[in-house]
């Protein structure tokens, strides 16, 4: 019975933590006064340090033998591989589109879909 109270006084300090994470994420958001990253940094260490509360306590992580990391490390290099296999052919190639010397030449920038510089409507 003690130690059901002793886990209850620790969810409630988890549950103070995190009340006082989410004031704290609301008090940054309102002051402006700093640059948008500073603020957007801010209140994402804010939120990883919810987080960490959150699987640690109430996932019961923090009590947990070394297994979970076996079972993390194939989740991280997925996560981590996923985007950066990715990246060159939905990222680079979406944001970073180059016209060619002849759309240039021809009047048409990137936005043209599909026209080319060959399509001059004499089909």
């Amino acid at each position: 019975m003690a130690d059901h109270e002793s886990h209850d006084k620790i969810y409630m300090k988890v549950f103070v933590a995190l009340c006082v994470f989410t004031l704290l994420s609301a008090i940054a958001d309102v002051f402006k006064g700093t640059s948008p990253g500073v603020v957007g940094v801010v209140v994402l260490a804010i939120a990883a340090a919810k987080a960490a509360c959150v699987m640690l306590f109430f996932m019961h992580l923090k009590w947990e033998r070394g297994w979970k990391y076996v079972l993390l490390a194939p989740t991280t290099i997925l996560a981590i591989g996923f985007p950066i296999a990715l990246m060159p052919d939905i990222g680079w190639s979406y944001y970073h589109r180059v016209p060619t010397e002849t759309m240039i030449e021809a009047g048409h920038d990137n936005d043209s879909h599909g026209a080319t510089a060959t399509d001059n409507g004499d089909h």
